[in-house]
C-alpha cells in the first residue's frame, strides 16, 4: 500500500524521537520501508509510535518482546533493517 505523501511526512516526523538510539532505527526504516508496508502494518507502526520511548527502545534492543503479535513482527522487521541516517 502506498501512503499518501502528507501521511508519510507526518509519520516520518513522529519517528524522530528524543533518543538518538531510536532515531537511528526508526527514521531510516520509515524513510525507506514505510510506503511498502501493508495497510495493517502501517497502522501497527503508528501504534508503536504511540508508546513511550523507553518501551520502544526495549523492544528494539530485544530486551522485551511485545505481547501483540503484529507489533512483535513489525519490531522484528525494524530490527532486521540496516538502513543509515
Amino acid at each position: 500500500m502506498q501512503a499518501d505523501p502528507t501521511q508519510h511526512k507526518h509519520i516520518y516526523w513522529r519517528s524522530r524521537r528524543g533518543m538518538l538510539e531510536l532515531e537511528l532505527k526508526l527514521v531510516p526504516f520509515v524513510r525507506d520501508c514505510f510506503a511498502q508496508l501493508s495497510a495493517q502494518e502501517q497502522i501497527t507502526y503508528e501504534a508503536i509510535l504511540a508508546e513511550e520511548d523507553w518501551q520502544i527502545f526495549d523492544w528494539l534492543q530485544q530486551r522485551e518482546v511485545p505481547d501483540d503479535a503484529p507489533v512483535a513482527e513489525l519490531i522484528n522487521k525494524i530490527v532486521q533493517y540496516h538502513g543509515c541516517l
